[in-house]
């Protein structure tokens, strides 16, 4: 068995769908396309020092890693890794020399300290327990069927308030740039994180290959998006939240929510079967809304941190 770990190739097909088929099998939970996975190695804003890595096992992509510093916290060392093996290729090595490669590639950045999210299972905590990862918050992964569930009726939409797809703001998405700014900010977290900027939205966000304009659903007051709620589609029948959030001045009124269940009955009636979304185990208000539509926990994963000096 020859093992090695080198450089993505965002340009060559076979690297960007072995990618995506790693992460597809080992965190089914995330959409992850070949063109996602292209996007996001060529678009990834620069300060960012985003490193994909893949682990070849005899010339087959059997891990992957996605490594990078957080260049848009306030905080600078704070370097990002994540790490995924194909199940059936675990624990024969991949994932130790990804972890190993990625961690010489950020310290050499300057970074001091290192977030991961770990699955939280035994043989996942146990990985980056001996590789000398602390656990932290957690937070779900949980999924509808939208195939057999039957969602919540649509309510009446409260007087002042219009409902509008992103589609409808092709022109000029710098309104949905602003709210999306707005509701980053307080997202429960380990890292603070903020706007880089509308260029570095349009391009991380906009332009991103599986953001479903049709589908992304925002409450407007006065003509402004004051909740909204962003959708991911992989072609496939998936749908994923990527976003869901209320301007502070229009919470207490139900938009997000409402927002959201208007995305997914458009999900549903546009062929969409299954829809994920996560939340952090803090997050009480979301989890609240999600429960309502008939999410349930499909699985859970820990921030794990680990210092480098």
């Amino acid at each position: 068995m020859t093992l090695i770990v080198r450089d993505l190739r965002p340009g060559v097909p076979a690297d960007t769908e072995g990618f995506a088929r790693v992460r597809r099998l080992a965190l089914p939970y995330i959409l992850f396309t070949s063109d996602s996975v292209r996007h996001n190695a060529l678009h990834t804003h620069p300060d960012a020092r985003y490193r994909p890595l893949v682990a070849e096992e005899d010339g087959e992509i059997v891990g992957t890693a996605q490594v990078l510093l957080a260049y848009d916290s306030s905080e600078p060392g704070q370097g990002l890794l994540n790490v995924y093996v194909r199940p059936d290729r675990a624990g024969r090595g991949a994932g130790g020399l990804l972890v190993r490669t990625a961690e010489e590639y950020l310290a050499g950045l300057g970074a001091t300290r290192v977030f991961s999210w770990v699955l939280d299972e035994p043989a996942h905590r146990a990985f980056a327990e001996r590789h000398g990862y602390r656990a932290g918050r957690s937070a779900h992964f949980l999924r509808l069927d939208l195939a057999g569930v039957r969602l919540p009726a649509l309510p009446p939409t409260p007087p002042g308030v219009e409902l509008r797809t992103a589609a409808e703001f092709a022109d000029d998405p710098r309104p949905l740039f602003e709210l999306d700014a707005d509701t980053t900010r307080d997202e429960p977290g380990d890292l603070d994180f903020e706007s880089r900027g509308y260029e570095d939205w349009l391009a991380r966000i906009w332009r991103h290959p599986l953001l479903n304009r049709e589908l992304t659903v925002a409450a407007c007051v006065d003509g402004r998006p004051v909740a909204f709620s962003l959708a991911y589609t992989d072609g496939a029948g998936r749908y994923s939240t990527a976003m869901t959030g209320t301007a502070r001045a229009h919470r207490g009124r139900g938009l997000a929510k409402l927002a959201k269940l208007h995305s997914l009955h458009r999900a549903r009636a546009a062929g969409v079967t299954e829809a994920f979304t996560g939340n952090d185990t803090g997050n009480d208000p979301m989890i609240a809304i999600n429960k309502w539509l008939g999410y349930g926990i499909c699985a859970t994963e820990v921030h794990h941190v680990r210092e480098l000096v």
